[in-house]
Order: C-alpha cells, then sequence, then structure tokens
C-alpha cells in the first residue's frame, strides 16, 4: 500500500517537474558544424563549429563561431536565413570576424526566432578565395537531454523493484 502511494506521489512529482520547466524560460542550446561541402567548396579544406544559446524570453542569441583552414582569408560572416539545407537567404545577423573565435550576441524578433527554431537559419564564413562564402553550417537546436527521461524510468523501476521485494 505505502509503495503505490509513492509511486504515485513520485508519478505527480515528476509530472509537475517536467511541466513546470516547459512553463518557464529556458535557454535553448544550438549547433553548427561549418565545412566547405555545405558552401558549394567541397575542396575547400576549411572547416569551424558554432556553439550558441538562444533565450527564449529575452530574444537574446549568444554565440562563439571558429575556423580554420580555409584557402582564402577571412572577410565576413553572418548568420543567413530563412533557407533549408543547400538554399540560400538573405543576411540576418552579422558576426565579428576581428576575432576567432568570434563571439557575440544580437537581439531576435519573432520571425527570426521561429525560422531559427525550425533550423532555417545558416552560417556563412565569406572569404576572398570565395566572397559569396567559403565554409557554411546550417544551424540546429540541440535536443532535450534525454537524461530527465531516463532518470524518471530509473526511479520508476527502483521503486517497482522495491515494491517486489516487500511482497516476496
Amino acid at each position: 500500500m505505502f509503495v503505490n502511494k509513492l509511486y504515485k506521489l513520485l508519478s505527480i512529482l515528476f509530472f509537475l517537474l517536467a511541466i513546470s520547466n516547459f512553463a518557464q524560460a529556458s535557454i535553448i542550446n544550438l549547433v553548427s558544424e561549418i565545412d566547405g561541402v555545405q558552401a558549394g567548396f567541397p575542396n575547400s579544406g576549411g572547416s569551424g563549429s558554432a556553439a550558441m544559446t538562444f533565450d527564449d524570453i529575452t530574444n537574446k542569441l549568444t554565440w562563439g563561431v571558429e575556423w580554420s583552414g580555409l584557402i582564402g582569408n577571412v572577410t565576413v560572416a553572418h548568420f543567413h536565413g530563412p533557407a533549408s539545407p543547400g538554399k540560400s537567404a538573405g543576411i540576418q545577423v552579422p558576426i565579428d570576424v576581428n576575432s576567432n573565435p568570434a563571439v557575440g550576441m544580437a537581439t531576435l524578433d519573432d520571425i527570426q526566432e521561429s525560422d531559427l527554431l525550425e533550423g532555417l537559419w545558416y552560417i556563412n564564413i565569406h572569404s576572398d578565395f570565395a566572397p559569396l562564402g567559403e565554409i557554411r553550417g546550417q544551424v540546429n537546436v540541440v535536443p532535450l537531454p534525454a537524461a530527465i527521461w531516463f532518470f524518471g524510468a530509473g526511479l520508476f523501476g527502483l521503486i517497482g523493484m522495491n515494491g517486489a521485494k516487500k511482497r516476496g
């Protein structure tokens, strides 16, 4: 009897914890793997990566973008969108390339937020070799870690094992 009540209580607690997480502001993690293939220059040898966060209350996007191995000298870089992989789009936010890695922040409007979170933005790093962009990478949301679900499943499993021990 006690195990059933504990199981129900923990189920409700877990459910409320999961729901409360959705009701609050969240920091959304995003990533991009940047290369010449995506920009149409498979022989570039250039590559890069970006880690970003987006605050869904303040609409602030922050980023760190790094690159190496480009044939040309970097001239400019931007976030572009909305566009699916392989398609081109206009500039949304400039990226200052005076340092590598480049770090920055911008406040997005609601349309930009929607396009970003739907995977319709990409990072384009332009060089004097490829003025339209030598390397490029689509920006993707990092999925919510499965850890919370594994924790819940493990917790319920432990409760079930505890109940089986007491009955047996």
